[in-house]
């Protein structure tokens, strides 16, 4: 396990977990701060599913908590993501023990993907996979993400991939995670299986995953058209990447997720109301 331990990167291990959006009514003898990342992990899950990024009941995302024990929250196996609730959440340790919730439904590849993440590196407090046709279109493609759109080329500082290996069901596999994703990797493509992105926050890996489902999108649309496609010259593509990198990261004025939280909080209750965090 130590060996997979990376340190956090610049001033990602001074950030707080949580995303900014508070959450009050948590159950007797719950810590305030596990009751909140309850709540935003659901809301997580719920807005995954608003967005087109849910599966039925598969894919997972997941968030680490704070303190002594080294523990996550994921989700139980056969639970929708758009009936997800606070209470519902597994919680299991790095070894795989559950800590709380139905052991049964615990997911095996599930674990296996996010707890790879955990163990390597506490500052990335959220992982979040999803199987989306954009994102799985791209991820078959030999060439990747493509510098065609300001969408896809402001994330190429943060963009890895990770080949194929089967099922997530190996824990050998972990090791490999964490090797492709870097020190410096906020998303990755899971090739032909999905893709995965993590944050120091719930609302960054959400974000991250947005941005990366959205670039992927416009590459499917225009690859699909049977045109010839506009190719941008390479001092634009270096100048734009180098631009991502000081509006999107952190202290940026588009810092990712920083922003967006609270307005997509508020739009999940009005379009589904507070049952998620429940």
């Amino acid at each position: 396990m130590a060996s997979m331990r990376r340190p956090p990167i610049g001033e990602q291990g001074a950030r707080p977990t949580h995303s900014g959006v508070p959450f009050s009514g948590q159950p007797l003898g719950m810590e305030a701060t596990e009751w909140q990342l309850r709540c935003e992990l659901a809301a997580c899950y719920r807005l995954a599913d608003m967005y087109g990024m849910s599966d039925l009941a598969g894919t997972h995302i997941s968030v680490r908590l704070p303190g002594p024990v080294d523990a996550f929250l994921l989700n139980p196996l056969g639970t929708f993501f758009d009936e997800m609730t606070a209470s519902s959440l597994i919680k299991v340790d790095l070894e795989g023990r559950v800590l709380g919730g139905a052991a049964e439904r615990l997911n095996p590849a599930g674990f296996v993907i996010h707890s790879a993440i955990h163990m390597a590196d506490h500052a990335l407090t959220c992982v979040l996979h999803t199987h989306t046709r954009a994102t799985i279109g791209v991820g078959m493609q030999a060439d990747g993400l493509l510098p065609l759109t300001q969408k896809a080329i402001v994330m190429q500082h943060v963009t890895r991939y990770h080949d194929f290996e089967g099922a997530a069901l190996d824990p050998g596999e972990r090791e490999r995670i964490v090797r492709d994703l870097g020190p410096e990797g906020r998303v990755m493509f899971l090739r032909n299986h999905g893709a995965l992105s993590v944050g120091r926050t719930v609302a960054e890996a959400w974000a991250w995953m947005y941005r990366l489902e959205a670039a992927c999108r416009y590459q499917v649309d225009g690859l699909s058209g049977g045109r010839a496609l506009h190719r941008l010259p390479p001092e634009i593509i270096e100048h734009t990447a180098a631009q991502g990198r000081r509006i999107l990261g952190p202290g940026g004025y588009a810092e990712v997720g920083a922003l967006e939280w609270p307005g997509l909080i508020r739009k999940l209750e009005r379009e589904q109301g507070s049952g998620y965090r429940t």
